[in-house]
């Protein structure tokens, strides 16, 4: 396949115009639509246009990528020019942080001298001798030598909240990511400090015990303890997504790769079935289930089989 280089010259050409684009429809006599949106209008298209860079991703859609790219950066030149509008920064802070960034934290690229003109106050050994690993330990001691000066100077990196909160090595896990990837990293984060479970095989029982107890909260059909029952959930999802942490399995990618199993499921239940699924018994669904398993794994098999033909042959 021929490799496509990065034209740095075309892309500061392109984007230059897309800045130009986006102020323009922002400007009076501009877009009305665009003219109207705020953070908070246009914040859920941010997070639809990230898992349509993730769908494109696990399809392989290459020109849909490239897509689907360009709308999630369209939310970024969004974002920096109602916020130019308001007098808060400009598409060129954002890519002045960007920029100070990459060179702070990657002093075994462009030099100690560079990534200390960038900002960095940690003193990080740069013979990472080819070591991804040896990369992201930097990276990390980097990061918190930033956070250390960042309190230095009033707040707490941005996580905001009572000037009087005791401060927390959880406080850098941001609360706005994804529920599902900030349990993961909060545990992560507390396994550095030692507490975690030995073994996959310690979360077990654990989730064993989770699911008790939230069917004894949910048993009481009691509306009350509604929340109770969502704390109880929310537990067992916790235990959940720490066991794949455990097994190295990204919680989020193991739910999205269910969804789509499902889907495809359901979809060859509805095919295979000569009257409306609503009109079918338990028995009978449980039997279509059944089948579209079997009939998935099996065509799932052949084409796994198929391609590894076709790579031996190669």
């Amino acid at each position: 396949m021929p490799q496509t280089v990065s034209d740095p010259a075309q892309a500061a050409v392109l984007f230059e115009q897309s800045v130009s684009i986006m102020a323009r429809l922002r400007a009076p006599g501009g877009c009305p639509w665009d003219r109207e949106q705020s953070f908070d209008s246009i914040r859920k298209y941010t997070l639809e246009e990230t898992y349509e860079v993730f769908d494109a991703i696990e399809r392989r859609d290459w020109t849909h990528l490239a897509e689907e790219l360009g709308d999630l950066l369209l939310q970024v030149l969004f974002y920096a020019e109602m916020a130019a509008n308001e007098g808060h920064f400009a598409i060129a802070d954002v890519l002045e942080h960007l920029n100070r960034k990459l060179i702070r934290r990657h002093p075994h690229v462009f030099g100690e001298e560079a990534s200390k003109a960038a900002g960095n106050n940690a003193e990080v050994d740069t013979r990472v001798q080819g070591s991804s690993a040896a990369v992201l330990r930097n990276w990390e001691e980097i990061k918190a030598a930033e956070q250390v000066g960042a309190k230095s100077h009033g707040g707490e990196a941005g996580q905001g909240g009572p000037e009087n909160r005791a401060v927390s090595r959880l406080d850098e896990i941001q609360r706005a990511l994804p529920a599902l990837a900030e349990a993961s990293k909060l545990g992560a984060k507390a396994q550095k400090s030692g507490f975690d479970w030995a073994s996959w095989r310690d979360l077990l029982p654990k989730l064993v015990e989770e699911t008790a107890e939230l069917e004894a909260e949910a048993s009481s059909n009691d509306p009350a303890r509604k929340p109770a029952v969502e704390a109880e959930l929310g537990d067992l999802l916790f235990t959940a997504v720490n066991l794949g942490r455990h097994l190295g399995v990204d919680a989020e990618m193991a739910l999205r790769g269910c969804n789509l199993r499902f889907r495809e499921r359901f979809r060859e239940m509805e095919v295979a079935s000569d009257r409306p699924l609503e009109e079918l018994s338990a028995p009978e669904l449980e039997g279509l289930w059944g089948h579209a398993k079997k009939k998935l794994a099996e065509k799932d098999a052949r084409a796994k089989a198929e391609a590894a033909k076709t790579e031996a042959e190669a």
